[in-house]
This record gives C-alpha cells, structure tokens and sequence, in this order.
C-alpha cells in the first residue's frame, strides 16, 4: 500500500451492526450544488479503464443543464480494524486519478466508498441514490481481471435499477 495522505474530512459514513466502519463519502471542493438532479454513477478504481468511464461521464455532464457526478469506490471487506485504519485511505488512492480528471473539468463529484461485492454494492448504491445510468469501463484489461470485470458487469445487467452504459 502506498504512504497515507491527508484525507480530506469524510462528509458521511456507514457503520454495519457491528460498528465496523463500512461507507465513507466524500465531496469534491466545491461540492455538488444538486447531488440529487439527474444523479449519474460513475464505478471507479486505478485502472486506465475506470479512467475512460470518468472521462466519457465528464463529457457527457458538460454537455447538460443537470448532471451530478457520484463516484464510488468498491474495497473488499477489511476487518473492524483494518477498514477504521485503511478504508478511506485504500479508496482515496484508488480514485486520485478519476478525482483528479473530474477537477480538471471543472465537474464537481461526490465519492461514495464501500466495502463488500462490486455489482451488489453499486447497484445498492445507485438505487438509493436513484441515478439515471451507472457508468463503467468495459474494456482494457488482462485476461484474469477481464473475467473479473465481465463478472461484474454480467451481474450488474440484472440487478441494476437504472440503465448501465459500459465505456470501451
């Protein structure tokens, strides 16, 4: 893992009944005007392949009267101690990039952090917020992860609450 970085303060969090810390959120400077007007989702990680997802998703905002901009970041489960001590850190170096497109635009974001299965988590997410699209890079990556991220995304066709539109 990479040396901790300042975090900004985390705007919301979740806790599962355990107490273990499993949800973080957190908004760009400045943050979203209208967070609930036309709500896209935008599933990021390191990859070049998320990268394509923002960026298609920027472009795309650029070009409407409302369109807010939800990141979220999918982490495997850490243990109480790990997700308190790593979570927020893990999430906002695997989003820098994404994070850092999206301020070059000028598209202000919200970044939601969770813990747990991917399609689960996103498509929860996306329903709770009830977003327009989910967002995800469809392409671009090796054979072992590219089975992963067909995986994902196969489950995400059925369980989506919202079209899914898959970047190449």
């Amino acid at each position: 893992m990479s040396h901790p970085v300042d975090l900004p303060a985390a705007a919301g969090g979740q806790r599962d009944a355990d107490g273990r810390l499993v949800g973080l959120v957190f908004d760009s400077s400045p943050p979203l005007t209208a967070p609930t007007d036309n709500p896209w989702l935008v599933a990021v990680d390191s990859s070049d392949n998320a990268l394509r997802a923002v960026a298609h998703a920027a472009r795309q905002a650029s070009t409407m009267t409302a369109c807010a901009l939800h990141l979220v970041s999918v982490q495997p489960w850490l243990s109480r101690e790990a997700a308190a001590a790593e979570l927020a850190q893990r999430a906002w170096h695997s989003t820098e990039r994404a994070r850092s497109l999206l301020d070059a635009h000028g598209e202000p974001w919200r970044l939601h952090v969770a813990m747990g299965e991917a399609a689960e988590q996103i498509a929860a997410l996306a329903g709770r917020l009830g977003c327009s699209v989910i967002v995800i890079g469809g392409r671009g990556l090796g054979f072992s992860e590219g089975l992963l991220r067909a995986a994902v995304v196969n489950k995400l066709v059925h369980l989506c609450p919202c079209p899914l539109l898959l970047v190449p």
